[in-house]
């Protein structure tokens, strides 16, 4: 095709040129201005046509969700709202759109339960199209972070035959018959004859596979799709997501807060400096949303307060001990107000107490350390007094927590036991015991759910609408 010109790059490219632009019509008003948009901006690009000069034919074609080809001479715009335009020369039809069937109408603002519905085409909205240039910042800014570090990018993979959280929610991969599969000499189905010889999963994370990178190459990151077989609707779960998992050798607990806590603000300042007008069009379309909700429920902090908040202040490091005495002590504890009171040490924090900690009593976002080993993963090194780990969880405004990692045990007698005792499968995982015989260190890593961090950096409220095809229980459309 004929070279064109992004619409990104027009606004700064020299006036009194002609251009080839190409895009999809947004509006067309009087005949004569087309709001034409291409992906690669929030803006529009006002086209000017001639409406005497041009085919009846072409004028009747230009609807909204149209496609078009324009050529013509970029001159400074007299109109208000924007600053340059192009007088269109020649207006070809790319593709036509019938207004009549169009699922989106501009006019009449679709919302994001209908959108949901029609998520092929929801790309083409602003608030969508601001969401994926903003997720794509991220993605981008997250390697970058950690390539500029010195860490090296592994893919882990996504078959496995072990499950690193010991959760048992897992989708299982078979090429078996599900209708008539072999069985055992105990009438159990046997394994042995499927594609890979024994019980596969998707995986619910790159951790472990991680860890046995680290051990050889000291600083590694993985950034990949985990599978939950969980039966959860609700707004901050995916049956499918993606997450980044970095893990380092010859570090610790500490180590592991300051790579989180530089991570966090180095991304969400990447986004600030990127996606400047995407986040200023996601704050304001927030601001409207909010405006039908009662006071109480309102977000304190403006979406681009809440970002800056996240970067300028010093994250609070707390134990969890010390956690279940505020929240113990705290005002809506004693009145009743949680939804799920804190009676004492041991109890497993939801999200309304994390955001307490964080929106109330900190004001700051807030990591807390050395959690009941009962309630965290096996490989979490045991602390000395042998009722905690040294876990960790970095919690956020609006959206409780947002990372979760640890100092892994590298002791081979501790790990085993710990296994043993939360019945994971010896044998199984002989390859993750081997690297603590072989040269152990201590290390650490962490969790960060990537569409949890989407979600919050976009004011968003509904982690469906974050990811381009979301997959959720009854649902897997695409």
């Amino acid at each position: 095709m004929e070279k064109r010109t992004g619409i990104k790059e027009i606004f700064s490219a020299p006036v009194n040129q002609t251009y080839t632009v190409m895009g999809w019509v947004r509006t067309f008003r009087n005949n004569m201005f087309i709001a034409l948009n291409d992906g690669s901006t929030m803006d529009n690009l006002q086209v000017v046509i001639d409406g005497e000069k041009t085919d009846a034919d072409i004028i009747r074609r230009i609807t909204s969700g149209a496609s078009i080809k324009a050529t013509g001479q970029l001159i400074e715009s007299q109109g208000k709202g924007q600053t340059v335009e192009l007088l269109a020369e020649t207006v070809e039809i790319l593709g036509e759109c019938d207004p009549e069937t169009y699922p989106i109408q501009l006019k009449n603002r679709p919302s994001l339960e209908y959108l949901r519905e029609i998520a092929h085409l929801r790309f083409r909205t602003n608030a969508f199209s601001a969401i994926f240039r903003v997720r794509h910042a991220l993605a981008y800014g997250i390697h970058k972070f950690f390539n500029d570090r010195g860490f090296y990018y592994i893919h882990s993979p996504i078959i496995t035959g072990s499950d690193a959280e010991g959760a048992g929610d897992m989708f299982q991969v078979t090429t078996l018959d599900i209708k008539n599969p072999p069985l055992d000499e105990n009438g159990n189905i046997n394994y042995k004859e499927d594609f890979f010889g024994k019980h596969t999963n998707l995986t619910v994370s790159g951790q472990l596979e991680a860890e046995l990178a680290a051990l050889a190459l000291s600083k590694v990151y993985t950034f990949g799709p985990t599978f939950r077989a969980e039966n959860s609707n609700t707004t901050r779960h995916l049956a499918e997501f993606w997450m980044i998992e970095p893990e380092v050798a010859f570090a610790d607990l500490d180590d592991n807060m300051d790579l989180a806590e530089d991570m966090l603000k180095y991304l969400i300042k990447y986004v600030l400096d990127t996606c400047p007008e995407d986040i200023a069009y996601l704050e304001k379309r927030l601001l409207e949303e909010e405006k039908n909700k009662p006071q109480a429920e309102r977000s304190e902090m403006s979406l681009t307060q809440k970002l800056h908040f996240c970067i300028e202040q010093p994250f609070e490091r707390l134990t969890y001990t010390e956690a279940i005495d505020i929240l113990k002590n705290s005002t809506p504890n004693k009145k009743g107000k949680f939804q799920f009171p804190i009676e004492g040490w041991g109890a497993d924090l939801q999200s309304e107490h994390e955001r307490y900690l964080v929106e109330k009593h900190f004001k700051k976002p807030v990591i807390l350390t050395n959690y009941p080993k009962e309630i965290k993963a096996f490989y979490m090194r045991l602390d000395e007094d042998g009722r905690t780990v040294r876990a960790m969880d970095v919690l956020f405004p609006g959206i409780g927590e947002i990372i979760g990692g640890s100092q892994r045990e590298e002791r081979y007698d501790v790990l085993l036991q710990r296994m043993q005792e939360m019945n994971i499968p010896v044998d199984e995982m002989s390859w993750f015991l081997d690297t603590r015989k072989y040269g152990s260190v201590p290390h650490a890593g962490y969790g960060l759910g990537f569409e949890r961090l989407v979600l919050f950096v976009t004011g968003m409220t509904n982690i469906r609408d974050v990811i381009p095809f979301p997959r959720f229980p009854g649902s897997a459309e695409f």
